[in-house]
């Protein structure tokens, strides 16, 4: 058994440096064989590098020393992506960008359905606020379920999870939005517009949040922070809430429940290994069921809304197809509980909520207050003309009748004067 010892050579062809290192390598040869194997010297090299390889080699006879400096560099962490470079996209990722595009929709429903003259400044300036607020209650939903959105495929993505931003910049950024949103709403809109606002941004944050890892309520809670912002569309613009703004609550409402319970299906390992007791994690029978019975919820209260004077009765019509249809297929997930029914029910939702919005703008049957007023003052006519005669009071104005009674009065104060 011999060996044969190879001395690694390291080279640098830019500076003209030649060394042999101290560490060898010994290569096992066989007995007497010729060798099978070429040991392949490593080599380093520097082409385009400013600073040369440092080595422990000992410089040949014929090659004269330069002064070559010492690489003095130290490792440190640098960050994969600025944040000031890329505040736009993070500050989307922290307002959940479309999620908060599908309130605003909604409140800009509301605030486009109500009976009451059409201000654009308004309307800007509440579409504005509801949007902001909704940043903020994201922003801060986010902080809060940092750990358990790491142990979701869906969230594990999320610019806190990943750490692209520190808790304090989603801090920061829920406060400044929220407290612009809630000015704005207050100084220009309502006070009641930026209650409603203020109120919904609490319920989110401080209820319905941590109630998702406690009960399978936080589902209908969740529901009801889903049906203020077309309230707060409706209160921006006629500043109250009456019969039509009960009529979208209700549908937005019911609406939370065949949209969210078809997400939650398909997503039920993620919730849960992150611990969220959802309908279907815990009950996926209910789950089903309430999808299917708040579809025909929605159907129900779209034909009430042509009678509670929000829109007309075209609508109850065109409505009804697209209405049957999400029941439809709320029942075809009922029955079947798969991956598929949930996934074509959820997508329709996404389809169906814009589309009943429209046809409820297109078919509204009072476009300003003054009409409001002037139909109820028809049917005031409408109902005393239906009275017999007999029953009829015909009120004569005050003023000829109390000039007549003075004039009689003179007559008489005349003729008493004259027989005396």
């Amino acid at each position: 058994m011999t060996y044969l010892k190879v001395m690694h050579c390291s080279f640098c062809l830019k500076h003209g440096i030649y060394g042999l290192s101290t560490k060898s390598l010994l290569l096992k040869i066989g007995h007497g064989k010729p060798i099978q194997q070429l040991a392949k010297i490593s080599t380093s090299h520097c082409w385009k590098s400013k600073l040369p390889i440092t080595t422990q080699a000992q410089t040949l006879p014929h090659v004269k020393n330069k002064n070559v400096p010492q690489d003095t560099r130290i490792w440190k962490e640098t960050p994969t992506l600025d944040v000031k470079d890329n505040v736009g996209n993070y500050c989307m990722m922290l307002s959940k960008f479309r999620l908060t595009s599908l309130v605003v929709l909604t409140s800009m429903a509301g605030y486009a359905l109500a009976p009451a003259p059409f201000h654009f400044t308004t309307f800007a300036l509440c579409a504005a606020g509801t949007g902001l607020v909704s940043s903020a209650a994201n922003s801060i939903n986010q902080y809060h379920e940092v750990p358990f959105d790491a142990q979701m495929s869906r969230t594990k993505n999320r610019v806190l999870v990943k750490g692209l931003l520190e808790p304090v910049h989603a801090i920061s950024f829920a406060a400044l939005t929220s407290a612009t949103g809630l000015s704005i709403l207050y100084f220009g809109v309502n006070p009641l517009t930026a209650a409603l606002g203020a109120g919904n941004l609490i319920l989110y944050t401080s209820v319905y949040t941590p109630m998702k890892r406690m009960s399978i309520l936080n589902t209908w809670l969740g529901s009801v922070v889903g049906a203020i912002p077309p309230l707060m569309g409706w209160a921006g613009c006629t500043g109250s809430l009456d019969a039509g703004a009960l009529v979208l609550g209700v549908v937005l409402y019911s609406w939370q429940f065949p949209h969210f319970n078809a997400l939650s299906w398909n997503l039920r390992p993620d919730y849960s290994r992150a611990g969220y007791r959802m309908m279907a994690v815990t009950d996926p029978g209910l789950c089903r069921r309430v999808a299917l019975r708040h579809t025909g919820i929605i159907t129900a209260t779209c034909i009430a809304s042509s009678y509670m004077d929000v829109t007309n009765m075209w609508f109850a019509l065109e409505s009804l197809p697209l209405n049957i249809y999400f029941m439809y297929l709320a029942w075809k997930f009922y029955k079947k509980s798969d991956s598929g029914s949930s996934r074509k029910l959820f997508r329709f939702s996404l389809i169906h909520l814009p589309a009943l919005m429209l046809l409820m703008l297109v078919n509204k049957k009072y476009w300003s207050a003054s009409d409001t007023q002037e139909h109820k003052e028809i049917l005031k006519v409408q109902d005393i003309n239906k009275l017999p005669e007999s029953k009829r009071i015909t009120v004569l104005p005050r003023g000829p009748v109390v000039a007549a009674q003075q004039a009689d009065t003179y007559q008489v104060d005349e003729r008493k004067t004259t027989n005396l």
